[in-house]
């Protein structure tokens, strides 16, 4: 089976999460015996793909005709950035370039994780005929800043402008009925983009990403693994963006009023626009990495006793908590958006009403002072992980590859009968 990925970003282009997912699911795919091709932007405006294969993976990377490629997106003023989207959901050069690309390719399933740049994708698929899974990584099909939260007031956003009610209306009447299968890695996003008014004619699955399981790490006894954590310090680890809405100035918060007597130290991993204001009101214990390396980030998750997940908007799943859990750290996150669905309270983590230091202060006092239910808690983290697996989540998916592919048998057999 031939499958085409459709994603805004891959790496090296690294915004987030589900771009390094696209790529490791790629890759597992491509080692189970599927024809893989990505589709994804380039760091500069072109007419033409430029080709790479990697690791088995076929890569088409573009960017199709605008004010500037979205991969720079983050230099730009943002007086310029509405004239971006508005070219982007009307871009004809955008469907041109991927329809040539399916016709070339003739993939059996095409699956679009993230559009951005590509918003005429589901329109060239359908034309095309091709089976089309579409998994929600984000809120871009009804919010163009893809999180549903407003930045000035530091809160989710429930009563969107006329504009954003312009852009909501015109993806529900163009995207709405071009998936044949919704996916999302929670329920919560699924209930919430029903909710309000998309997709709700598309079958919808939760389908929760796939972490990779360490197999020496798989087969260690509990003890052995519980011999790489240390007590003497209390090291606290943050993964992710650096944004208002990530709620580090949460964690930074409750780090300040800790009782002193312990030794903890919070590690700070990644960079965003936030990075200068919180590096201003953290405590001496905190040590900002930016970027790392994923050796040096597997590090960091084997030496830290607990992962902390302060979101302060509708998390759509917190891949960082996969992570966490599958080197046998437990989290503690905020009761908000599909962060609920991983972390089960008391027994791989805890969870606290988002945006309350206080709560998550008293949270972390308990388990500085308790090392034994840190310890349980990191046995149960790793058992939690095992559910996870990239193998089982491949597996998932390939049914629904298979399902998907049995529903454009069906609808080309009912359009030739029509004809």
């Amino acid at each position: 089976m031939k499958i085409c990925h459709i994603s805004s970003f891959y790496p090296p282009i690294i915004f987030g999460g589900a771009e390094i997912y696209v790529q490791k699911l790629s890759e597992e795919l491509t080692r189970q015996g599927f024809d893989v091709v990505v589709i994804t932007t380039d760091a500069k405006i072109s007419l033409k793909p430029s080709i790479y294969n990697e690791n088995g993976v076929k890569i088409y990377r573009i960017h199709p005709l605008n004010i500037y490629a979205i991969p720079n997106t983050l230099s730009k003023p943002s007086a310029i950035k509405p004239f971006w989207y508005l070219l982007d959901i009307f871009n004809p050069h955008s469907y041109k370039i991927v329809r040539d690309i399916l016709e070339r390719e003739k993939p059996d399933i095409v699956h679009i994780h993230h559009f951005k740049a590509f918003s005429f994708a589901f329109n060239a698929v359908k034309h095309l005929r091709i089976p089309l899974i579409y998994t929600a990584h984000n809120y871009f099909v009804e919010c163009p800043k893809e999180t549903l939260f407003r930045e000035r007031t530091c809160e989710v956003c429930r009563h969107p402008s006329l504009i954003c009610k312009f852009y909501a209306t015109f993806q529900k009447m163009t995207k709405s009925s071009a998936p044949d299968i919704l996916t999302a890695p929670s329920q919560f996003v699924i209930d919430k983009l029903r909710a309000d008014g998309f997709f709700r004619h598309a079958k919808a699955v939760k389908l929760p990403l796939g972490v990779e399981i360490d197999e020496e790490e798989e087969g260690r006894e509990g003890e052995e693994r519980g011999k790489i954590k240390s007590f003497e310090t209390i090291d606290i680890l943050f993964v992710g963006r650096i944004t208002k809405y990530k709620g580090l100035h949460v964690l930074l918060n409750a780090l300040k009023h800790l009782r002193k007597n312990t030794q903890v130290i919070l590690h700070v991993v990644g960079e965003g626009s936030e990075l200068k204001n919180c590096m201003k009101i953290s405590p001496k214990n905190v040590i900002f990495y930016g970027f790392v390396s994923e050796e040096k980030l597997a590090e960091l998750y084997k030496k830290a006793n607990i992962v902390v997940v302060p979101s302060i908007w509708y998390e759509v799943f917190g891949i960082v908590i996969l992570e966490s859990f599958k080197y046998g750290t437990p989290v503690i996150g905020s009761n908000i958006g599909g962060i609920p669905e991983l972390i089960e309270d008391g027994y791989n983590g805890y969870l606290f009403e988002a945006g309350n230091a206080i709560a998550l202060k008293k949270l972390l006092e308990n388990l500085i002072e308790n090392p034994s239910e840190l310890e349980r808690l990191s046995e149960n983290a790793f058992k939690s992980a095992e559910k996870y697996s990239m193998k089982e989540h491949v597996r998932k998916l390939s049914r629904l590859y298979e399902e998907a592919l049995g529903m454009g048998d069906c609808e080309n057999v009912e359009r030739k009968t029509r004809a």
